[in-house]
């Protein structure tokens, strides 16, 4: 009889395309009473499109679950590298499309 206290490891694996990951510099978050989607987007100076480059799905139960995750990272993160520096927002609040730094020049 197996012991039931003894838990089992799960096995998760990790393809190549996908270890790559996506780089992502603006996520949308919407939900619904029954699912969080997060859209994670690559946007691009000077180009007025952007595509959603990777869409999450979750429950309620598990946003929260990726919330406390995150909550727990960035103060490990922080304790080992220092402050997180926030975002201002300007006075038309956060735009994603405003990059720092002078413009190209071709």
């Amino acid at each position: 009889m197996e012991d039931p206290n003894k838990k089992q490891q799960l096995k998760i694996e990790l393809n190549e395309e996908i270890g790559q990951g996506i780089y992502s510099n603006l996520a949308i978050i919407s939900h619904s009473p029954s699912e969080f989607v997060l859209d994670f987007v690559r946007v691009m100076p000077g180009v007025p499109k952007a595509q959603v480059k990777s869409r999450i799905v979750l429950t309620p139960e598990h946003a929260k679950r990726l919330l406390h995750a995150l909550q727990d990272n960035i103060t490990r993160f922080e304790k080992q590298f220092g402050p997180v520096k926030d975002i201002k927002e300007g006075p038309a609040g956060f735009n994603p499309m405003v990059f720092g730094g002078p413009g190209g020049q071709a």
